[in-house]
């Protein structure tokens, strides 16, 4: 009896929007596969990954790359991130020869990151194929920022050539050009479906029926939106981070109401958040209004605001408006807007399919 396919996958922990992105995937391979042997490194949490991953998995708890040091939820620290990809680089090719040992060591059948480039550099180096997908990947977003800096370029060299040993780029929808990149299939877009929770929701918070319900989620960083000064608005109901510990009879910690995200999203009338890939395609395919503020020159964004425009009830407020609470006054006019239908939802499935038929291929090749 051939032994069941091992699938290693590297999750980035820079927020929660790549974990967004995979779940849904692995999940749908799991049940196309159920045999399947899964072994998942990621720098978040073992209970957020469980949140989202539904089939049984090895966990490494790790990381391999780190995005961007964040100020908060919507400002880089430039001068730490150019620091730490200097670090990262100095001893580039002893970084690849420990991976490559790691992944020697657990033997995988396929490499699959979202969004690190290490392990497709070693998985290169050990003869195993690979792949990686996203709606962004590092080394445009590095030649975004420092592609003017003269260091910059050999790291970004080495990033690219990192991303091209991948069999291929899955290119989620919507996403940012990555011109750059060879190896790019476009991808429908990604997003988990949640289960309309509402009536529970409200008799646990002792809401009225017809009370409206403000989630605010800015994707696993801390943002001070001094959200305790916001005039109190007749009608709503916001459910806020816990660590903010505002005590207001019309705000609720999110935490405690023990509902995964995704039920917890397509519950409420709206959600206050950044442009980000999993808040954003989740909301619209879940029918939810949403309220954003965009980032301090985050070149992912333009494609993101662009595709929510279309498929989605929004609003967008600056950072004065929200701090002061003056975004309270649009509410009434983004519900009014007309719903467009919910987009295609189908990526998860397009995507594993091609892993599964990748799996296949060098399963079948290793067999003979």
């Amino acid at each position: 009896m051939s032994h069941p396919p091992h699938l290693f996958v590297d999750i980035s922990s820079h927020g929660f929007g790549h974990l967004a992105q995979v779940a849904p995937i692995l999940n749908d391979l799991s049940r196309r596969r159920p045999r399947l042997r899964l072994t998942v490194r990621s720098g978040l949490p073992l209970e957020k990954l469980l949140s989202r991953v539904q089939c049984d998995f090895i966990h490494l708890s790790g990381r391999s790359d780190f995005g961007f040091v964040m100020l908060d939820a919507v400002r880089i620290d430039l001068a730490a991130t150019a620091d730490a990809y200097r670090a990262q680089h100095a001893n580039w090719r002893e970084r690849v020869d420990a991976e490559t040992e790691l992944l020697c060591r657990i033997q995988p059948d396929l490499v699959l990151t979202d969004v690190a480039y290490l392990p497709l550099a070693a998985a290169a180096q050990a003869g195993i194929p690979s792949l990686s997908m996203c709606s962004l990947n590092w080394a445009d977003l590095l030649a975004h920022f420092f592609g003017h800096q003269p260091w910059a370029k050999p790291i970004h060299n080495e990033m690219l050539a990192a991303y091209g040993a991948a069999e291929c780029f899955l290119r989620l929808t919507p996403a940012m050009p990555m011109s750059d990149l060879s190896r790019t299939r476009a991808i429908a877009p990604v997003a988990a479906i949640g289960h309309d929770q509402r009536d529970a929701l409200l008799a646990q918070l002792s809401c009225p029926p017809g009370i409206k319900l403000v989630l605010v989620a800015f994707g696993g960083f801390a943002k001070d939106l001094s959200a305790e000064h916001w005039p109190r608005m007749e009608g709503v109901h916001y459910l806020v981070p816990q660590s903010w510990l505002i005590s207001r009879d019309d705000m609720t910690a999110t935490e405690p109401l023990g509902l995964h995200f995704t039920d917890l999203l397509r519950s409420v009338d709206a959600v206050l958040t950044k442009p980000g890939y999993g808040t954003f395609t989740e909301a619209a395919c879940n029918g939810t209004a949403v309220i954003f503020m965009r980032r301090n020159d985050w070149p992912e964004q333009d494609c993101l605001i662009d595709w929510l425009m279309l498929n989605a009830r929004c609003l967008e407020i600056t950072e004065t408006a929200l701090i002061s609470g003056r975004w309270l006054e649009s509410l009434g006019d983004l519900w009014e807007q007309a719903a467009p239908p919910l987009p295609r939802n189908e990526g998860a499935a397009e995507a594993a399919k091609i892993i599964s038929d990748v799996l296949d291929l060098h399963c079948t090749r290793n067999a003979e």
